[in-house]
């Protein structure tokens, strides 16, 4: 019998981060129905959700581990909102190489291991803090965006951890926090 989770690997952002993000999102279900966004913390993305199987959470997060110490903490800043037109609306990432360089470098460090189900990215990497996505209908979205785009945030936060996030039936639970090296 298969005992295979989903799991996605990301950068959570921090409490105060979260809890902003969470009135957004509050907002968006209120207005427009939108749930399925309420379902992680805030985050970025590194590596997409896959099916893993659960024998194996322990080596990635060993290997997982032993990636995040050799690279250093850095700043990441979050200004305004953008959109995926016509379904996702996200907190916008300002562009930041070394988090670029930490999505590639840990795609690489997973996809040379053979044993994890992870994908090399086809797609460009946009990092974002997702508000609505899936759920939120065609019709909805430009007034949606409109009222986010009225909207002045600017906020920075430091990347210190990496997070491999586990699917629990019906939200994303934090599996593991594995801190990057604190050189700041």
């Amino acid at each position: 019998m298969s005992t295979a989770r989903m799991y996605f690997i990301a950068i959570v952002a921090p409490e105060h981060v979260n809890r902003q993000a969470q009135q957004w999102k509050h907002y968006m279900r209120d207005h427009y129905g939108c749930t399925v966004a309420l379902r992680s913390p805030a985050h970025i993305t590194l590596i997409p959700p896959f099916w893993m199987e659960q024998s194996l959470e322990e080596q990635l997060t060993n290997d997982v581990a032993a990636f995040a110490v050799k690279h250093v903490s850095f700043e990441i800043t979050l200004k305004n909102f953008d959109a995926f037109k016509p379904r996702v609306i996200f907190v916008h990432v300002e562009p930041n190489e070394q988090l670029l360089q930490l999505k590639l470098s840990l795609e690489e460090h997973l996809l040379a291991r053979q044993q994890y189900p992870v994908k090399k990215e086809s797609r460009p990497f946009h990092p974002h803090l997702t508000i609505a996505n899936r759920d939120l209908r065609k019709k909805d979205f430009a007034p949606a965006f409109e009222h986010f785009s009225k909207i002045d945030y600017t906020e920075r936060f430091i990347a210190g951890s990496i997070t491999i996030l586990k699917h629990a039936g019906a939200a994303w639970d934090v599996y593991r926090e594995l801190p990057l090296n604190q050189v700041l």
